[in-house]
C-alpha cells in the first residue's frame, strides 16, 4: 500500500526544499491566490469541469445543477477516480433555510452472494478486482435525488456539456493521463475495458491528447431523456446484470432495481467555536471529528505549525481514532454504531489520556465509546443564492473493478473490498449490506452560517486531511487556498475496516516543507519517519466570507485542478 520508504535518505532532502516562485504575499508554500468572486463558485479537479460548473451556474443553475454537471464531466474527464459505475456522498447547504442536508448515495452488496460463498472459496480478503467486489453503483441515483430536492435546469440541460465533451473530444490532463496509463496496465484484461478506455485498444491517452468516449455519451443521453430509471430498472441495468453474469458475477437487475439514496442527518462536533460537520457511517468522516475532538485539548496558539509537537499529538490523535474506525465503523442497518459516544468530548478527553507528550505509542486498543451513557474525485459549488454543495464520488482503487459492461462507457466500482470476511466484525460481508467507506465531504460552519465547504480526496487518508484543513484554517491561521497547500503529514500503521492488522507505532510520511529539528526530534520520541508519492489527497474548497459576501476558492496543486468563479 505504501512505496518504498528511505528515512534514511530524508535529511538529505530536507536541505533542498525547492519552490516555484517567491510570492510578494501569503505564505510561501502557497502556490496561488485564492479566487475571489461574487455570484457563484466552482472548484474541481479538472479544469474542464470546472468550466462546465461555471456554465451551468452563469445560466441560472443552482449549486446542485453544477455539482453534477461537473461529477458528469469528471466521469468522462477523470475517468481515474470517478464515474458513473461509483458511489457518492454530499454536503448541502441550503441558504433559504439555513440548512445542511447530508446525502449517502451509496451501493450496497449483491443479495446473491453469501460471506459463505467467500468462505468455499478459501478467501480471507475480497479480491480488489474483477467481479466479486462489486457493490450497487449509487452515483446516479444520487445525481436525480439532488436534482429532485435542489436542482432547477432540466437535466437534460445539465447532462448536455459531458455529452458534447464525450462525442467531440477533451484533451487530457497531465496527472490523470497518468494514472490512467496505470490503471490499463492493470484492468486491461477485463473484457470492455480496453475498448472503452484506449485509444487505439491498446494504450491510455497521454496528456494533451483529444480522448473521446462516444458509449458514455450514448449512456448519458438515455439518462437525460429517460432518467434514473433507465439506470436501475431499464436498458442500463439490464446491460450490467447481464454483462455481470457473463463474467460470473453476482450484482444483478434485482440489486440495482431495489437500490435507494438515503437523505440522512450530518454529525459535527465543535471545534474551537466552529461547527465541523460530516456524513455519517457507513463513512470515514467521524473520524475526522474524533480526532478533532482530542487535538481540542491542546494549545495549538502555542505550538506551531510544522514542529515535532504538532506532528507528535496529530500522529498519536489519528492512531487512537482509526482503532475505533477499525471496530466500530459499519451499516448503521446492520451494526450499532457508537456515534454518541465516539463524538463525546469526555470520550476524547479520556482517549487523549493516553497520548504521552514525549514518545509515540507502541500498541493501542479501540475504547469504549459508550463511555458513562452508553481514489476519488471532490468538487465544491456555491451559486448566487448562497447555496452550497460538498461532493465526494468515487470508483475506489482508481478506475474501480475492471468490469466494464457492453457500451455503457463506464466501469463498475469495486467498493465491497473494504468489507471484512471475519465473522462477527461490525464491517463483516453480508448481502444487501453497505460496505465501510472512505469517501467523504465536509464542511464548517459557524453561528449558524456557513463557513467552508471542502473536501479531500484520497482513500483512508481522508479524515487526516479534513483534520489538517480545520487545523490550518482554525489554528495556524491560513486562508482556504494557504490551508490546502501547507505540506501535509501522514500516518500508516493502524488497523483496516477489511480486518487487516496494522502496524504500530507505524510511519509518519511528510511532505517536503518539514524542517529537518522536527525529523530529527520525532525520531527521537520514537517514531518512525519517511515520505511517499502521491498520497495525501487532492482538496478543494470554497470559503464563504459573509461581511464582504464574496466566495473565496481554491484548488491546490497535487491535483489538475482549477477554482473559478464569476
Amino acid at each position: 500500500m505504501v512505496p518504498f520508504l528511505r528515512p534514511l535518505l530524508l535529511p538529505l532532502c530536507a536541505g533542498l526544499l525547492l519552490h516555484a516562485g517567491d510570492r510578494v504575499t501569503g505564505r510561501a508554500f502557497a502556490t496561488r491566490s485564492e479566487v475571489a468572486a461574487q455570484h457563484g463558485m466552482a472548484c474541481t479537479s479538472q479544469a474542464l469541469a470546472t468550466q462546465v460548473a461555471l456554465d451551468i451556474l452563469k445560466k441560472g443553475g443552482s449549486a446542485a445543477d453544477a455539482a453534477i454537471a461537473a461529477n458528469a464531466a469528471l466521469g468522462l474527464m477523470e475517468p481515474t477516480g470517478s464515474g458513473m459505475g461509483g458511489d457518492l456522498y454530499a454536503l448541502v447547504w441550503e441558504a433559504k433555510g439555513k440548512r445542511l442536508h447530508g446525502l449517502n448515495a451509496s451501493g450496497r452488496s449483491p443479495r446473491s452472494l453469501t460471506l459463505q460463498e467467500f468462505q468455499k472459496r478459501k478467501l480471507t480478503h475480497i479480491p480488489p478486482h474483477g467481479p466479486l467486489p462489486v457493490s450497487v453503483p449509487g452515483c446516479v441515483d444520487g445525481w436525480f435525488e439532488l436534482h429532485g430536492k435542489f436542482g432547477k435546469l432540466p437535466m437534460k440541460e445539465i447532462l448536455a456539456p459531458a455529452i458534447r465533451y464525450a462525442e467531440e473530444g477533451f484533451p487530457v490532463s497531465e496527472l490523470i493521463a497518468h494514472y490512467w496509463e496505470r490503471s490499463i496496465q492493470v484492468l486491461g484484461r477485463f473484457p470492455g475495458f480496453l475498448e472503452t478506455f484506449t485509444v487505439d485498444g491498446r494504450r491510455a491517452p497521454r496528456s494533451g491528447e483529444v480522448f473521446r468516449n462516444p458509449r458514455l455519451a450514448r449512456t448519458l443521453r438515455l439518462l437525460s431523456r429517460e432518467g434514473r430509471d433507465a439506470f436501475y430498472k431499464g436498458e442500463i441495468a439490464r446491460a450490467i446484470s447481464a454483462y455481470m453474469k457473463e463474467q460470473g458475477g453476482f450484482l444483478s437487475y434485482e440489486d440495482l432495481a431495489a437500490h435507494r439514496s438515503d437523505w440522512v442527518e450530518p454529525v459535527r462536533v465543535n471545534y474551537r467555536g466552529y461547527d465541523v460537520w460530516e456524513i455519517p457511517p457507513n463513512g470515514q468522516g467521524i473520524a475526522a471529528l474524533q480526532m478533532l475532538n482530542i487535538l481540542e485539548g491542546y494549545d495549538f496558539a502555542r505550538i506551531p505549525f510544522g514542529s515535532p509537537r504538532h506532528v507528535h499529538l496529530f500522529t498519536e490523535a489519528k492512531k487512537l481514532v482509526f482503532e475505533d474506525r477499525a471496530k466500530f465503523y459499519a451499516d448503521p442497518a446492520f451494526a450499532k454504531v457508537p456515534l454518541k459516544g465516539l463524538l463525546s468530548k469526555d470520550y476524547a478527553a479520556e482517549r487523549r489520556k493516553l497520548i504521552s507528550d514525549t514518545r509515540a505509542a507502541r500498541r493501542l486498543e479501540a475504547g469504549n465509546p459508550a463511555l458513562k451513557d452508553g481514489d476519488t474525485i471532490y468538487l465544491t459549488t456555491a451559486d448566487a443564492e448562497g447555496n452550497m454543495v460538498s461532493l465526494i464520488q468515487s470508483n475506489y482503487r482508481g478506475m474501480g473493478s475492471g468490469m466494464t459492461p457492453g457500451q455503457l462507457g463506464f466501469c463498475l466500482q469495486d467498493r465491497g473490498e473494504l468489507f471484512s470476511l471475519e465473522e462477527g466484525q461490525a464491517n463483516t460481508y453480508a448481502p444487501g449490506k453497505r460496505p465501510f467507506h472512505t469517501i467523504i465531504p465536509g464542511f464548517v460552519t459557524k453561528e449558524g452560517e456557513p463557513v467552508l465547504s471542502f473536501g479531500v480526496m484520497g482513500g483512508e487518508f481522508q479524515p487526516l486531511g479534513h483534520v489538517q484543513i480545520v487545523m490550518n484554517l482554525v489554528d495556524f491561521g491560513m486562508n482556504a487556498q494557504e490551508a490546502g497547500d501547507a505540506p501535509r503529514m501522514s500516518h500508516d500503521g493502524s488497523p483496516e475496516p477489511t480486518g487487516e492488522k496494522g502496524r504500530l507505532p507505524g510511519i509518519i510520511q511528510l511532505e517536503s516543507g518539514f524542517p529537518y529539528e522536527t525529523v530529527r526530534e520525532l525520531m527521537g520520541m520514537g517514531h518512525g519517519v519517511g515520505w511517499l508519492l502521491g498520497g495525501y489527497g487532492g482538496y478543494q474548497g470554497i470559503r464563504w466570507d459573509p461581511r464582504q459576501r464574496v466566495y473565496f476558492g481554491a484548488s491546490e496543486s497535487r491535483k489538475d485542478g482549477q477554482a473559478a468563479g464569476y
